[in-house]
């Protein structure tokens, strides 16, 4: 089948719906880093036009497969959604920098990672609002640079929104051997059940709901380890 344009139709015009798990499983993993004022399904919606785009401009021949195509678009489209709506508040932003800063005091004075009740204790808030605070600035944590890949002939979001910094590049921190090494020995020193979540999470590509599952406990208290994991690292590589 062709577009009114004469090029070849994407394979996946066949039926939309064979794409749509794609769409549920990027929103799904683009969720978990969202703070929970984001809905899913707004996410979901978005990524369905992104679908619909790259759907009617998607042409054979040109080397990228069609799901690899429609990835971008449709991750671009729930940017895209993110970016029109305030949904890091200023709430977050605080929380996130009183979090850190708690973890930070905490380390040098005990010399060791602080629990849970340690943390809320010095934030002078019960344990039940420290672990709702994490939740909430579970999205204001880590960007992926591969989100904000640019479209063919365009240049990439970065170049366009970031005064080039070499120092502050992360891509150039990543290869500094000596950030990768210190990089790693945080992670080491993460509690144990932090790390199961990192490692999942980030090098086993599973979503809160697999993670949840594994570990037996809610898809919030995976989000509230991530949250607290992602303070920690915070801290210890803040001379970074």
């Amino acid at each position: 089948m062709y577009t009114a344009k004469g090029t070849l139709q994407a394979p996946a015009t066949a039926g939309i719906e064979a794409y749509l798990p794609m769409v549920r499983r990027t929103a799904h993993r683009m969720i978990g880093r969202l703070p929970a004022n984001v809905e899913v399904d707004d996410l979901i919606q978005a990524g369905v036009m992104g679908l619909m785009e790259a759907l009617e401009r998607y042409e054979q021949g040109h080397g990228a497969q069609f799901e690899t195509f429609a990835m971008q678009r449709v991750r671009g489209a729930m940017l895209d959604e993110l970016r029109g709506t305030d949904w890091v508040p200023r709430s977050v932003r605080k929380h996130q920098r009183e979090i850190a800063e708690a973890v930070h005091a905490l380390e040098h004075q005990l010399h060791r990672a602080p629990t849970d009740g340690e943390i809320a204790k010095h934030l002078g808030v019960t344990l039940q609002q420290y672990q709702d605070m994490l939740l909430d600035v579970r999205g204001a944590q880590l960007v992926y640079t591969d989100d904000y890949e640019a479209d063919e002939g365009e240049t990439h979001y970065l170049d366009r929104h970031v005064t080039p910094d070499d120092k502050a590049d992360p891509s150039a921190q990543l290869n500094d051997r000596r950030f990768r090494e210190a990089l790693v020995a945080a992670i080491e020193d993460l509690p144990e059940r932090e790390q199961y979540v990192m490692s999942m999470y980030y090098e086993h590509d599973m979503n809160l709901k697999e993670i949840a599952a594994v570990l037996g406990v809610t898809e919030s208290r995976v989000c509230q380890l991530h949250s607290q994991a992602v303070a920690r690292l915070r801290s210890r590589l803040k001379a970074w």
